[in-house]
This record gives structure tokens, sequence and C-alpha cells, in this order.
């Protein structure tokens, strides 16, 4: 294999609602905690169940859609890349967060406050969404 892949899909459930922010530059950053569940029986035969929350950061139009359509408890598919940051906090210790960053983000689980939004997502390229392709 001459390359590589750095691909993600999750299905699960927001833990918070979205927080959504612009860069200096206007673009818009939606950040969702996303958690998933596995479940399994243990050597005895007892349920087990472990959550892990991911961080998801969804870029542009996308973000907005997700800001504004997306809360606390609502079930989603995300997929898109692993990005590893690094940051110096305010002791100068560097800091480091694994995040996922959304390109298709597919609302599941029904409506959302009362809008029937479901399955947008962004085209890869430019991970941008145009009207036309939100159904009114």
């Amino acid at each position: 294999m001459s390359g590589s892949i750095n691909k993600v899909i999750l299905i699960g459930n927001l833990g918070a609602d979205p927080e959504i922010r612009q860069t200096s530059g206007g673009t818009s950053v939606c950040d969702l905690r996303i958690a998933t569940n596995e479940r399994w029986n243990d050597k005895n035969g007892q349920k087990q169940e472990r959550t892990e929350w991911h961080r998801v950061v969804v870029w542009g139009n996308l973000a907005e859609i997700c800001a504004k359509y997306l809360s606390k408890g609502r079930q989603a598919y995300i997929e898109g890349r692993l990005q590893t940051r690094s940051w110096d906090d305010k002791e100068g210790n560097k800091r480091y967060t694994t995040e996922i960053v959304a390109n298709d983000v597919r609302f599941l689980g029904g409506k959302s406050n009362g809008n029937d939004y479901d399955n947008l997502s962004a085209p890869a390229a430019d991970n941008s969404i145009v009207a036309d392709d939100i159904p009114f």
C-alpha cells in the first residue's frame, strides 16, 4: 500500500449542546462532545459498559447547521479524520489534544428542535454546504 488513511466514523450521542465560535477570519467553528458506548459480558457473564468521549470539530457552513439543529442527547453520525494539536498553557507547559475534524455529520434519532433537517453533510472537498442541499 502506497499511502495512508486517516478516517474516523462514529455514531454517538451529544453530551452537551454544540458550542459555536468564529475565527478571526470569520469562519464558523463548532465543537461537539460525542459519547460512544461499548457493551460486553465479562468472563463471569456480568454485563459491562464503557463510555468513550470524543471531541469533534466542524468547520464552515456545516458548523453553523450543527449548532442550530443539534442539541444535547441527539444522536449523530460523524465522519472525519483524527488531528492532534498542541499549545502552551498559562504556566508554559506543552498541552496536547486529539480531536476528530468532521467533514460529514448526519443527524440521527428523530427530529431536533421540531425541525426535520436530518442527513446534512458537507462535501469533503471544501467542507461547505449550499442551501440547495438543505431539505426545506
